[in-house]
């Protein structure tokens, strides 16, 4: 299984991948690290481990669809399998997502449908549930919305707040992650807005 990782930001989601890889426990190989922030340490970490790492800033192209196009060219060259979004903070086009799909995982810190787009954690708490999680899912051109592959639960505890209910879920993110990837080298369809596996 060949994997492109899309990250801005520390990356602890690409170590977690690298470390089951690493360790036996995920049988894919990384073909490409790709970050939209020159300063993200996720990409510096990418450099260390020998893997093709990009930087592809943003704010250096006048467009959008200019950016992307660069993406495209990038993963095209590189012929992942699937696309890994590892905290990458752009919004795909549909044009984008359409030429990839079911090919894009996100991870979310919430159980999708509840709590969608930013913030997740804080809106759990707030809304006083007992229970959150995270979700990897299929991105689609809906925000948060696209076919579930795999979720996790975490209690929400008596006097959590976004932070600490957010530490006990980044755990459980790293964990899904590996399991959604290890899933996906199996048979798989999708059904509605959720991956059935065979």
């Amino acid at each position: 299984m060949r994997l492109a990782i899309l990250l801005s930001g520390r990356g602890s989601n690409f170590q977690a991948i690298h470390e089951a890889i690493r360790h036996g426990r995920l049988q894919a190989e990384i073909v490409l690290v790709l970050s939209n922030r020159p300063d993200a340490p996720g990409i510096q970490r990418a450099k260390e481990y020998g893997y093709a790492a990009h930087i592809l800033d943003h704010k250096q192209f006048a467009k959008r669809a200019l950016h992307e196009e660069e993406v495209q060219r990038l993963l095209d060259a590189a012929q992942p399998d699937f696309i890994v979004l590892a905290g990458y903070m752009r919004l795909l086009s549909p044009a984008f997502v359409e030429r990839y799909r079911h090919r894009i995982l996100n991870i979310h810190p919430s159980l999708l449908p509840s709590f969608p787009g930013v913030d997740a954690q804080a809106q759990a708490v707030a809304y006083g549930v007992k229970v959150s999680g995270c979700t990897v899912h299929f991105v689609d051109e809906h925000l948060d919305a696209g076919p579930i592959i795999v979720q996790r639960t975490v209690p929400v505890l008596d006097g959590d707040t976004a932070d600490t209910l957010s530490a006990r879920i980044l755990e459980q993110e790293h964990v899904a992650y590996v399991e959604a990837l290890g899933k996906l080298a199996r048979p798989w369809r999708v059904e509605g807005r959720r991956v059935v596996f065979e």
